[in-house]
């Protein structure tokens, strides 16, 4: 099973010739593909969940069909290729969530009903909708699912941040911005929203509205245990943090490690992390990047320059120092066509070739050197211009040069201020006493740190997934079976909406999200289920209904930061687990200096007061201050010179005037 999402699924491909002669004799009982993949599998292992679901409310039935189970399950193998992504964030405490997609005009008609008449504020009004009256009739074995839909979509009609695309609604996830992600029935009500103001089509609207089922919550931790034996390669065995080790061996029984030399012998790479890392200032970064470049070019080598993220590389890329050799660069990115991403790929072992590539492909990625001639000029130079929270990703992403024996050779170039996530608010003081030949040393000795207590977090959050892992899998068997009673139980449950009492009791987290917060944002992720339990038994100590608390997490960072990564929010949840998996995509960048844009927070904070359900407290978590009033108008004004508009334009005009 590769490390890696379906995203990057291209990557397997080479692997995959390589063994060929292993799935010819073993023909269909050997599979290769991603966790993804793996857990569609397990999900469609006795039936088809999602389309049996879909059909199960769609025809209106009353009873189901038992599938047949009478077929041997033979004892499975799971070879996990690159382990320590596996342990990654995304995977090891993240969760998996099939759902369906329910679309009719009978449902078309529902949703624009109650759009229209967005002053109806309880289920009641909604049931005396004709539209409604139409499903009820249409889907009564299954209304009751719509009804919890309702709940939702009548405490969503105010959206979270969202940003629209290409005809489409879509969110940021880390670097990226992803148009394949449902946030229930506040991205319902964005399409709705967007095609008043004219920029959602019709067209669009009518292909992306529905109703969503939810189908379960896999934990992608628990996976492994459905497998008679697991087993694993990775080239990155030794940098495991040490808690990752216990994890292997704790919850996986993973206790047999074998370290296998290389049979090309020892690695003909040049580095010296005492001396070939180094740390510059802003006016400086560029330039330095540039003028490596420019000495590998000059020495007819080829060179790999791994950036964090898209913006970064097309940055360097649009910058005056890269104008004189821009004809030589090309650039390997998602948004890059898999056939083009594969003649990059040949191409980039070539004399002279410039290669921009984002961290994504610092994994997998097989550059191959067969030109004898740059092999002599000492072969393929990486430039990695980032510092990864994982040591793991410094050695891949290394790795991507004197491959096999070759020569080659590796550096790096940081940006002073992105280091802020790993020395802490105090970065320009710290960094000023490690600068010179401990400055790797002491950078990797504050990122272990970090991570193993990034990594003790996770188990409170696996822990409180594994129950729902539990009752998903039970789901799957009553669905097999054909206990339609013990389905419509889980559906009602999983699917249930928020209470519409006339007073919810309502908490904004409003949480700094700048570079020195990483720790503070993963631990928040964790422990969301626990603040719902601890919130619950309050409201049932105050004879309240325990279901009535709604938590909205919102981040801010500082105007350094792109416009659509300077604030970002949550929906309004009942439900723990959808914050959690807001939060899984929210990463620490920005905020060079010390003073944060804390009055971005509260002025979104102000702007949800003014909504009919008013706020019931305001959670401020961060570690610096706010900014004083010259500092807020001179920022915000360096922004609009940037051009960064949008959302700073609103928010420009509301703070001005509000602080005059």
């Amino acid at each position: 099973m590769r490390g890696i999402d379906a995203a990057r699924a291209y990557l397997l491909m080479p692997h995959v010739g390589q063994v060929i002669a292993i799935f010819r004799l073993l023909e269909d009982r050997i599979e290769y593909g991603t966790f993804n993949k793996l857990c569609e599998q397990l999900l469609n292992k006795q039936c088809n969940v999602r389309e049996k679901v879909r059909h199960m409310i769609v025809a209106n039935q009353s009873s189901l069909t038992a599938a047949d189970t009478s077929a041997r399950l033979r004892p499975k193998v799971l070879l996990i290729d690159e382990v320590d992504v596996f342990l990654s964030d995304k995977y090891y405490g993240g969760t998996y969530i099939p759902s369906v997609h329910l679309k009719h005009p009978y449902i078309k008609a529902l949703l624009d009903s109650i759009w229209k008449t967005k002053t109806l504020r309880s289920l009641t009004n909604v049931k005396a909708l004709p539209a409604y009256k139409t499903c009820a009739t249409q889907y009564s074995n299954w209304i009751f699912l719509f009804d919890e839909a309702i709940k939702d979509m009548l405490t969503a009609l105010q959206s979270s941040t969202y940003i629209v695309q290409n005809d489409r609604i879509v969110y940021v996830e880390g670097e990226s911005i992803v148009d394949n992600v449902v946030r229930g029935s506040d991205t319902i009500w964005a399409y709705y929203h967007e095609n008043e103001k004219g920029t959602i089509s019709q067209a669009s609207l009518e292909e992306n509205v529905g109703i969503l089922i939810n189908c379960g919550t896999f934990s992608y931790a628990e996976m492994p245990h459905d497998f008679s034996y697991i087993g694993g390669v990775t080239g990155t065995l030794k940098t495991l943090a040490n808690i990752e080790k216990k994890i292997l061996e704790k919850v996986y029984e993973i206790s047999k490690r074998t370290f296998i030399p290389s049979v090309f012998g020892s690695s003909n790479r040049t580095y010296n992390s005492m001396t070939d890392v180094r740390v510059v200032n802003e006016e400086e970064y560029f330039m330095y990047i540039g003028g490596e470049i420019s000495t590998m070019c000059n020495a007819n080598r080829a060179i790999l320059v791994f950036f964090e993220s898209e913006e970064k590389l097309m940055a360097f890329y649009n910058s005056k120092e890269l104008s004189p050799i821009k004809q030589d660069a090309q650039i390997i990115m998602e948004k890059v066509s898999v056939k083009e991403r594969e003649l990059c790929v040949k191409r980039a072992a070539t004399i002279g070739k410039v290669t921009l590539l984002t961290r994504t492909f610092g994994r997998g990625t097989d550059f191959i050197c067969r030109n004898q001639q740059l092999l002599a000029n000492g072969g393929i130079h990486v430039l990695q211009t980032f510092f990864s929270e994982e040591i793991s990703e410094d050695y891949q992403i290394m790795g991507r040069g004197a491959r096999q024996g070759d020569q080659g050779s590796f550096r790096m170039i940081l940006l002073d201020k992105d280091l802020e996530w790993v020395l802490g608010a105090s970065w320009k003081v710290d960094l000023s006493k490690i600068i010179g030949t401990t400055l790797y040393t002491n950078l990797d000795k504050n990122r272990s740190i970090r991570y193993e207590s990034k990594c003790g977090a996770k188990e409170l959050g696996i822990e409180l997934c594994k129950a729902e892992h539990k009752a998903s899998k039970e789901f799957m068997q009553a669905l097999a079976t054909g206990n339609i009673t013990a389905v419509k139980i889980f559906k009602k449950k999983q699917n249930q909406g928020a209470n519409l009492i006339a007073t919810p009791s309502r908490t904004v987290s409003l949480m700094d999200a700048t570079g020195s917060m990483p720790s503070l944002l993963s631990a928040a992720k964790e422990t969301v289920c626990t603040m719902f339990e601890r919130a619950s038994a309050i409201l049932t100590e105050k004879s309240l209904p325990n279901d009535t608390f709604q938590m909205q997490f919102v981040v801010y960072r500082d105007y350094d930061c792109k416009e659509k990564e300077l604030l970002q929010s949550s929906c309004w949840e009942t439900k723990p687990n959808n914050l959690r998996n807001f939060m899984t995509h929210i990463s620490a960048k920005g905020g060079g200096d010390y003073e944060e844009a804390i009055e971005i927070g509260l002025w979104y904070a102000v702007q949800q007061n003014k909504q009919s359900d008013r706020i019931s407290q305001v959670i401020l978590i961060g570690d610096a201050p706010a900014k004083d009033r010259p500092a807020i108008k001179r920022d915000i004004d360096n922004c609009m010179a940037v051009k960064h508009i949008g959302v700073k334009r609103n928010i420009k005009c509301q703070l001005i005037t509000q602080m005059n």
